[in-house]
């Protein structure tokens, strides 16, 4: 239904009798917020946003910025994917089957084999430096997971930019 399929409804909405005030002004609202390009943005309890520029995450928790942690992201010849996802599958721990078994504790992954996770490589830490996934410093690895943990993989947030 387009915007004018709308306004159309909502006439005859307003035209009903039995229609109180509240009623006609919750209507209002919605269809404002239809008409002005569908739903609100998407938001979390948990969002981690990653700037592969800085090579920083930065964690919010119910909108307030709680944590911001050094990272390493893909090195040259490997990409990190940009997106915003959502946490598929945790480990708290595992081990690479496709990188020699290398252990990535806290593990969050957010598309396919990638994943957010410590590591114990914490002087590459603030330079690129993985396969694609996104290594932190096993605490803040534990820290993210906990979170993440607590407020549940369906109200958390995984946000990546350039």
């Amino acid at each position: 239904m387009g915007a004018r399929g709308r306004a159309r409804a909502a006439a005859r909405i307003f035209r009903m009798k039995g229609f109180g005030s509240v009623c006609r002004l919750f209507l209002v609202l919605v269809g404002a917020a239809l008409w002005a390009g569908g739903t609100a943005p998407a938001q979390a309890g948990v969002v981690a946003r990653v700037d592969l520029s800085t090579q920083r995450m930065t964690v919010l928790v119910n909108g307030v910025p709680r944590y911001s942690w050094l990272v390493s992201t893909a090195r040259r010849g490997y990409v990190t994917p940009t997106g915003t996802y959502r946490p598929q599958r945790l480990h708290r721990r595992y081990f690479s089957r496709k990188y020699y078994n290398s252990p990535m504790p806290y593990s969050v992954f957010f598309r396919g084999g990638y994943a957010i996770h410590g590591s114990y490589a914490v002087n590459q830490l603030g330079a690129p430096a993985s396969h694609g996934c996104i290594r932190l410093h096993p605490s803040n690895a534990a820290t993210l997971y906990g979170l993440i943990e607590s407020h549940g993989p369906g109200d958390t947030l995984i946000q990546i930019t350039r």
